[in-house]
């Protein structure tokens, strides 16, 4: 299968923040689809989580989400069919994939996956970048005005926002390093060195001597 015939969702969860001697649990998801360079805002998810736990202050100053957002909603559990019947047949995808996946972990067997990081992606496409922070891949990749035209309610740290973010930024890797026809297994490996080799062979291709470190 190659890289365009992959079915994507982007998935990322914002926490209540971690308490001294509890667990993390999450009160916000949000989903984004995609498959080969297609984005549809019709197939976002978010949702607010259901918890008994208080958000912390700081988790809180991030992402703004308060008790009263959550009045209401919906637990994960509950969500769950709905969001197994988004993922299914899809890769998943995350801008560093650790809380999401420790999350999903409450759904032992689900079977998901594979993952693609578009944290470890960008750090082997863009090696000399002095930030891999999602927010700072966007701006390089001047990616904001597209985000926006999707989800026009985009801000940082909103858990569709981010996904939306993550997905965007794995098709303008898939563009950069024009890998579209490749086998679907090298977004798994990120080595530097392949997607350097595909890119000087991509740009020779189209008679462009753009430095890789250009957004």
């Amino acid at each position: 299968m190659t890289v365009a015939e992959t079915a994507f969702a982007a998935i990322d969860f914002e926490s209540a923040g971690l308490r001294p001697g509890g667990t993390e649990v999450p009160v916000q998801i949000g989903l984004a689809l995609m498959k080969g360079a297609a984005i549809s805002a019709g197939d976002f998810f978010e949702s607010f989580l259901a918890t008994d736990q208080e958000i912390t202050w700081s988790a809180q100053k991030v992402h703004g989400i308060t008790r009263a957002d959550l009045a209401g909603a919906p637990g994960l559990t509950e969500l769950w069919p709905q969001i197994k019947a988004l993922l299914a047949g899809r890769w998943l995808v995350a801008h560093g994939a650790a809380t999401e996946k420790r999350f999903l972990r409450a759904f032992p067997f689900h079977g998901f996956g594979p993952w693609v990081d578009t944290l470890k992606l960008a750090r082997a496409v863009w090696p000399d970048l002095g930030s891999f922070a999602l927010g700072d891949l966007v701006v390089h990749c001047k990616l904001e005005d597209e985000l926006r035209v999707l989800h026009p309610g985009f801000r940082w740290h909103d858990a569709l926002s981010d996904a939306a973010a993550s997905l965007v930024l794995l098709r303008r890797i898939i563009a950069e390093t024009g890998i579209s026809g490749q086998d679907s297994s090298l977004l798994l490996r990120p080595n530097d060195s392949v997607y350097h080799r595909q890119k000087k062979k991509f740009d020779g291709a189209r008679g462009t001597s753009r430095p890789t470190n250009q957004g």
